[in-house]
């Protein structure tokens, strides 16, 4: 017996629903999958989720479901949460790639000193645009837009343009990285823009304030900090950033009565244990960006802190200038640093780790439930429970040897799975992917858009300081003698043979 392995009989054997079933309104019911609840009904295996409207109408197995509902067969799939990045320069997409060897330093001269008024309104448009299109493609059905690059208000309109030109689900962090926070968040202008464009308690399109604390002793950052309470908005800063944001911030935080439960401080790495408590003990969260604070040099991953003082954590990805909107990085990138400094540290002790305390488990909860929490949506979006609305991420690929086994399936969303094996992606109870591919045209929009924002910095910048900002000078390296001499190292036989 042979078996008929042409496109055609592949097609045959994919999942039966096609994109035009998933009318608005229809039920939806993903059948068979391993169900990451990220709640407390746990793991389902071979488990159902029916999806009514916008929202979870029930989980289990062998649902009973109303007629008519559409069926997507999920075997051999993971179902989790839409995952949640609780901090993203969105606009910065604009200019993929471009500080791949940056330090954070350099990242600071290009963008605060000498090249961030750049930015046109139509290149934030770009960004935001490709970088949404982007999270959803990789399975993050939420983002906070970290938009510190709003130097006008027609930079801001065409932000939220963007985000809402996606069917995603965001969160617009108001930020002027070129201006003063206690300047431009007081002004008429942005309160009349927070008024035109966003709707208290829509949980689709959500509005914080984006601004550090400078630490200086007047603290002038509080008029920020007052029109947030006055609008009933969030807070996101960049705390603990090392060379930048220091204990003395979180001390004129806690001074002037500004930490509460609705600021989340992003990276939190080079911070006292003073400071730490401070957060915890007013119910904080952290944004840790591991790629990120790895690589910049922001400081090391806190999450072994985090976990010492019980503060909760999300995850986020911070620029795709370095980086992408790929939260299986984050998740894998956080869970090797947590463990790799907790290794290092017994081995300077001469002791030996035989038991990890960070777990897979923990770092999918971040990704999902985590950044709920830290946008204030843990009631509606973050895990797979009745009730909530349906935002849900079905990891699926027949084509992948990777797939298969899934014998842990947080392992396998960590250390095995990546944004090529998102199968099916549903935000609000509407499918925005399915068989790996988008069912909304704004790609082709986003690839042109920041063409021209590549071509328009190119051009403005001159080619030598684009080439320079691509290629960063190497610093000069001091080298240690070696010791050991050869006769030769040719790659000849008598290459490891010592000199006599």
């Amino acid at each position: 017996m042979t078996t008929d392995t042409s496109p055609a009989a592949d097609a045959a054997h994919r999942n039966a629903a096609l994109p035009q079933d998933f009318r608005p309104g229809r039920p939806v019911v993903f059948r068979h999958a391993t169900v990451l609840t990220v709640d407390a009904h746990g793991v389902i295996e071979n488990g159902d989720v029916l999806v009514v409207g916008d929202r979870i109408e029930a989980i289990g197995r062998d649902l009973a479901v109303p007629e008519g509902t559409v069926e997507v067969d999920a075997t051999g799939g993971i179902l989790m949460p839409g995952m949640i990045d609780s901090h993203r320069h969105m606009y910065q997409t604009a200019l993929r790639g471009i500080g791949a060897d940056w330090t954070l330093s350099q990242y600071f001269v290009f963008c605060y000193l000498n090249w961030g008024r750049l930015f046109r309104p139509q290149d934030v448009y770009a960004g935001n645009l490709l970088g949404a299109v982007e999270a959803l493609d990789a399975g993050v059905t939420t983002t906070l837009d970290w938009s510190h690059g709003l130097q006008t208000l027609d930079h801001a309109d065409a932000a939220v343009d963007a985000l809402q030109a996606t069917p995603g689900r965001f969160v617009l962090a108001y930020g002027n990285l070129l201006g003063a926070p206690w300047e431009w968040a007081t002004s008429a202008d942005f309160k009349a823009f927070a008024s035109r464009r966003f709707t208290p308690g829509d949980d689709m399109l959500g509005l914080q304030l984006a601004f550090d604390v400078t630490a200086d002793p007047s603290f002038p950052e509080r008029k920020a900090f007052e029109v947030a309470r006055e609008l009933e908005l969030r807070v996101t800063t960049h705390a603990g950033v090392w060379g930048a944001t220091t204990d003395d911030s979180i001390r004129l935080m806690w001074e002037n009565g500004f930490m509460t439960p609705d600021v989340t401080y992003v990276h939190a790495t080079s911070l006292s244990q003073d400071s730490y408590h401070r957060i915890a003990a007013t119910g904080g969260s952290v944004s840790v960006s591991s790629e990120s604070e790895l690589n910049a040099g922001q400081g090391y991953p806190p999450t072994w802190q985090l976990r010492k003082h019980d503060i909760p954590v999300s995850l986020s990805m911070d620029s795709s200038m370095w980086w992408s909107a790929d939260l299986f990085s984050a998740m894998r990138s956080t869970l090797s640093s947590d463990r790799a400094r907790e290794h290092l540290a017994a081995h300077n002790r001469d002791e030996t780790i035989v038991h990890n305390h960070l777990r897979a488990e923990d770092v999918v909860r971040w990704a999902t439930l985590g950044g709920a929490q830290a946008l204030g949506l843990d009631s509606v979006i973050g895990s797979i429970t009745p009730g909530k609305k349906a935002d849900l991420v079905l990891i699926k690929n027949d084509r992948s040897p990777a797939m298969h086994p899934i014998i842990h399936p947080y392992g396998h969303v960590v250390f095995q799975a990546g944004r090529g094996d998102v199968h099916t992606v549903m935000v609000n109870g509407m499918i925005v992917k399915y068989d790996h591919a988008l069912l909304h045209d704004t790609l082709a929009t986003a690839r042109a858009a920041t063409a021209e924002t590549v071509e328009h910095f190119r051009t403005t910048m001159g080619e030598k300081e684009w080439q320079a900002a691509r290629e960063p000078e190497l610093p000069h390296s001091e080298r240690i003698s070696n010791p050991y001499t050869y006769t030769s190292w040719d790659g000849g036989d008598d290459r490891h043979r010592p000199e006599v």
